[in-house]
């Protein structure tokens, strides 16, 4: 599958999580980062979107430790919690 349809395939499970909440935080994190990630990162979000959303959730909010294979650029990013949209 080429680069492109990945992406759209991504932004497309980013942000179809099933919880609002969820959502916004990784629909919202997949807008604002996608665009500078490597193959590897790409790779890694994809394992990522695997997990259930309130684990990803938990790990963002430093609820829960991270599990080792999502610890790195990815995680520190999605930890930052600032690509959150919020209706004002």
């Amino acid at each position: 599958m080429d680069r492109e349809t990945r992406i759209k395939r991504l932004r497309f499970r980013a942000w179809h999580r099933g919880v609002k909440e969820a959502d916004l935080m990784i629909g919202g994190f997949f807008d604002a980062h996608h665009a500078g990630w490597t193959d590897a990162e790409i790779e890694l979000f994809e394992a990522l979107l695997e997990e259930q959303d309130v684990d990803i959730m938990a790990w963002a909010m430093g609820m829960q430790p991270v599990p080792a294979e999502y610890q790195g650029t990815i995680m520190a990013a999605l930890k930052t919690l600032n690509y959150v949209p919020i209706a004002r």
